[in-house]
């Protein structure tokens, strides 16, 4: 068997993170196994499917680099292949023409949770042996719907929730097309994973209930079943589903705020997934490893923190080259001054090791690309009269000295002893003088990479 693994959103919105999760663990199957992986756009809700969605989805998509085999399929280009389904199941007697109104329909489920039955179609239209149908009504366009089997249960062996059964009776005949011609998405989703020959269906838990109608109208065609595996949600840091208004639940969220893709997906991986204590390893390792077998049951609770522990881990490991194309707009819109600057990946370099976000890296590299404007009050704090003769002595010590952090840090360290003073007494200073800040990296790494004209000028300024 040809593993076929398929991610089918509905382009309502955005590319959700859960979605995202869903997307890489079927991608991931393919790829383990060598099979294919098919992308279907199911834009069937024709008021709420927007071109701008589906876009969405494909840039979300290309930005996790969670590449399709095939697709992307889109629903509303396969209508004529609805209709003959429903056309084939029409002359098969397994789907039905229903003439009762929404109304009608509305007053059957009020009737039966009135006297506590759980509210459903009673059957009226459809056909039975030995049953007389009412009199078609004038002018009433039918919906069609799905002869579901009245007895008897049915049961699949989920890839992560084990064993479900639902009987018959909880199900009642579902409406496959509506009374335009338009097919359901139940409908829809079962005639596309028959037609695409999907061998494995790994959604969210939501679509629980689905599955059993998907699996009868697949029977009643005469197609194979997929396996099924129904993923749990995701949930925010309070222990509640995620939320928009809380949350950053669209995956491009994350590029905006910072994230490299590769982060955000090894924190996906181990929202769903496990192999032992294995908490970093790159896709390729991931899709080496992947089973279905280690898929979590419980729901997964979202942590920021870890992901922006991992996101520093790859900011860390990624190519300076390519972390300078991704922060230098961002420092460009801070008005970053690049002329007679420190090289900038030599910068990048330095501050990428405490760095958790790329917005975060921009923000600390700028102190090399922008004039000090250090805040008169720490100055009086930290330029006293005691460091300030240190301060003139140490310009002088290193006016002619190699310019390397050793050279400096030995010159420094010299004029610490002679003055009788500690480390911060003299870096904070030299930090504020030369920085405009104080906190940065190591005070000799960053007065190399000034350089001796920009350090000489900044200090004099205030002695």
């Amino acid at each position: 068997m040809t593993v076929r693994t398929r991610f089918a959103p509905s382009p309502t919105g955005y590319l959700h993170v859960g979605g995202a999760r869903t997307a890489l663990f079927s991608w991931a199957y393919a790829r383990h196994f060598g099979g294919t992986f098919v992308l279907r756009i199911e834009d069937t809700d024709l008021e709420r499917s927007t071109p701008e969605a589906v876009q969405a989805i494909l840039d979300g998509m290309a930005w996790l680099g969670l590449n399709h085999d095939e697709g992307p399929y889109y629903q509303m280009q396969r209508m004529d292949r609805y209709r003959e389904v429903v056309a084939k199941m029409l002359s098969e007697g397994t789907a039905y023409y229903c003439y009762s109104s929404k109304d009608e329909v509305e007053a059957m489920r009020e009737r039966q949770m009135a006297t506590g039955d759980k509210p459903r179609y009673d059957g009226t239209w459809r056909p039975e042996s030995g049953k007389t149908l009412p009199a078609i009504p004038e002018g009433v366009a039918p919906v069609v719907r799905f002869k579901n089997p009245v007895d008897g249960e049915v049961t699949w062996l989920d890839v992560v929730k084990g064993e479900i059964t639902i009987g018959n009776k909880e199900l009642d005949d579902l409406v496959i097309a509506r009374p335009d011609g338009t097919p359901t998405y139940n409908f829809c989703v079962a005639v596309d994973d028959w037609d695409m020959q999907i061998t494995h269906v790994i959604r969210g838990d939501d679509h629980v209930n689905n599955t059993p109608r998907q699996i009868n109208i697949l029977n009643a065609l005469g197609a194979p079943l997929p396996h099924y595996g129904h993923l749990p949600m995701i949930l925010g840091a309070d222990g509640q589903k995620l939320s928009k208004r809380r949350d950053s639940v669209s995956v491009m969220d994350y590029p905006a705020k910072g994230y490299l893709p590769e982060a955000l997906l090894n924190y996906l991986v181990r929202l769903g997934w496990g192999r032992g204590d294995e908490e970093v390893f790159s896709m390729e390792q991931f899709c080496v490893w992947f089973d279905l077998d280690h898929l979590s049951k419980s729901a997964a609770q979202f942590n920021t923190e870890k992901l922006g522990w991992l996101n520093n881990h790859y900011i860390k490991l990624a190519d300076n080259a390519r972390l300078e194309g991704l922060i230098k707009p961002l420092m460009d819109k801070d008005g970053a001054q690049f002329d007679g600057a420190p090289p900038f990946r030599t910068v990048i370099g330095l501050m990428k090791e405490r760095a958790h976000t790329l917005n975060e890296l921009a923000d600390s590299a700028m102190l090399f690309y922008r004039q000090p404007n250090p805040d008169g009050a720490l100055l009086a704090q930290h330029l006293t009269d005691v460091v300030r003769p240190a301060l003139v002595e140490y310009v002088q010590r290193i006016q002619t000295v190699e310019w390397n952090k050793e050279s400096l840090t030995a010159m420094l360290k010299q004029v610490l002893a002679a003055h009788k003073l500690k480390m911060p007494q003299m870096a904070m200073p030299l930090r504020l003088l030369v920085t405009g800040q104080l906190q940065t990296p190591s005070i000799d790494a960053v007065l190399e990479l000034f350089g001796r004209e920009v350090v000489l000028g900044r200090i004099k300024k205030f002695l």
